[in-house]
């Protein structure tokens, strides 16, 4: 992700070409060409590979969670006890890293595993913004400056607002705070 963002800023502010960006990034032209395309990189493939060590026992122990999903929590098969019934049992001849990657894909799949859990966040409108300040160098006029950022989003809609500032100061965020949230939230000062 950051390298996209170098390699289109130097495009943008240096106006070098794809050689020149794929030689100073050390990079194929055709990821420069992916960079100017678009600013999010594409999603890497990755290819489904046969388990040629732990594939044989695949159903075995996903016979085995199965049926511990109608026992007590307590009593169920950790990665360690699947691996050690595989050895004992049907004389496997695994690593229990491997069982325990395997134990771990398997319980997503049947759902046995709860530490996939999400907790759903309500912000009222008008209640929650959240506020950043930051500093950061723009060209203006040909001139390089360093300006300072305000940033608020409110929770509920997600709706941000930016403004950038030539000095910093408590003035400025609390007027920064004021412009913006006039029509949000309404802003008293203290």
């Amino acid at each position: 992700m950051e390298q996209f963002e170098r390699i289109r800023r130097d495009h943008r502010d240096e106006e070098l070409s794809i050689r020149e960006l794929a030689s100073r990034h050390r990079v194929h032209r055709r990821t420069v060409r992916a960079a100017l395309a678009d600013a999010v990189p594409p999603e890497r493939k990755v290819p489904d590979r046969p388990r040629p060590v732990s594939g044989p026992w695949e159903a075995t122990v996903r016979t085995w969670l199965e049926a511990d999903l109608s026992e007590p929590r307590k009593q169920r098969h950790t990665a360690r006890r699947v691996w050690q019934r595989l050895l004992d049992e049907k004389g496997a001849r695994v690593a229990e890293s491997t069982i325990r990657a395997l134990v771990h894909d398997l319980k997503i799949e049947i759902g046995a595993d709860g530490s996939l859990v999400a907790v759903p966040q309500t912000h009222l409108p008008g209640q929650e913004a959240e506020v950043d300040f930051g500093d950061f160098m723009a060209v203006i006029d040909g001139e390089r400056l360093q300006l300072h950022m305000f940033v608020m989003r409110l929770s509920h809609s997600g709706r941000a607002a930016h403004i950038a500032y030539g000095n910093a100061g408590p003035r400025r965020s609390w007027t920064g705070t004021c412009s913006r949230s006039r029509c949000w939230v309404g802003c008293r000062p203290a």
